[in-house]
């Protein structure tokens, strides 16, 4: 097969964005205010969330146990077992928080997947410090992780993205077919861009089936409007 898959983490995998309820938990106050300045535009994810997780007082041990606590989407295992016996990769992508989506999907018993996100790591003291190993360093994006750049780095010609939102919007553009929820079916249907509509991932499975019974070596019908769904 020459597909690969980009997943998104929160909203997507998981059942709600995880970087919030950790946020609502265990942050000082004022990281709300953070947020409103990102959605107002005023600064980019990576900043946000860089001064979020600043705010941040949970030992280890507290953040592991409140974290496994989370509701997923169990039916990501299932298409992530879909993708292997089609020979597609399956790789995380998400500008959340990488300790958060390895305790969640080793839960779901897929720790051999590859995660591309922030990385959190603990401070003394209860604290915990945000890097962005993914970011695009030519500051052209200010997100956490480029999705656009981590994209481009994959070894396989054509790209599947499996999205919610907003962090989703750029390299929507970029893949092959998208299979979208949420805002990101409003985004796709302005922009033109070849989407089938989700909301589960036992719907996914049935769009992947769909998927593999169409292709051959070449992108089938996903740029077409008749095959834009919504």
């Amino acid at each position: 097969m020459n597909w690969q898959a980009i997943v998104d983490f929160d909203g997507t995998i998981s059942r709600e964005d995880t970087t919030d309820r950790v946020l609502q938990r265990f942050a000082e106050p004022g990281w709300e205010e953070i947020e409103a300045d990102w959605v107002a535009g005023k600064i980019g994810s990576r900043e946000c969330m860089q001064r979020q997780v600043a705010l941040l007082h949970a030992s280890p041990d507290v953040f592991d146990t409140f974290v496994s606590s989370l509701a997923i989407d169990w039916g990501f295992a299932a298409f992530v077992r879909l993708c292997q016996r089609a020979g597609i990769p399956v790789t995380v992508v998400s500008d959340g928080l990488d300790r958060t989506i390895h305790a969640l999907v080793g839960r779901a018993g897929l720790s051999g997947l590859t995660v591309v996100a922030n990385h959190i790591e603990p401070l003394p003291g209860d604290r915990w410090r945000l890097t962005s190993p993914h970011a695009d360093p030519s500051g052209g994006c200010a997100s956490g992780t480029c999705k656009c750049r981590v994209a481009s780095s994959l070894s396989r010609p054509l790209t599947l993205l499996v999205g919610d939102g907003r962090s989703d919007f750029c390299v929507a553009g970029q893949a092959d077919l998208v299979f979208a929820k949420k805002s990101l079916i409003a985004h796709c249907r302005d922009n033109g861009i070849g989407y089938r509509p989700f909301n589960t991932f036992s719907e996914a499975v049935g769009l992947l089936e769909t998927l593999l019974s169409e292709t051959t070596s070449e992108p089938a019908a996903p740029a077409r409007k008749d095959m834009i769904n919504g």
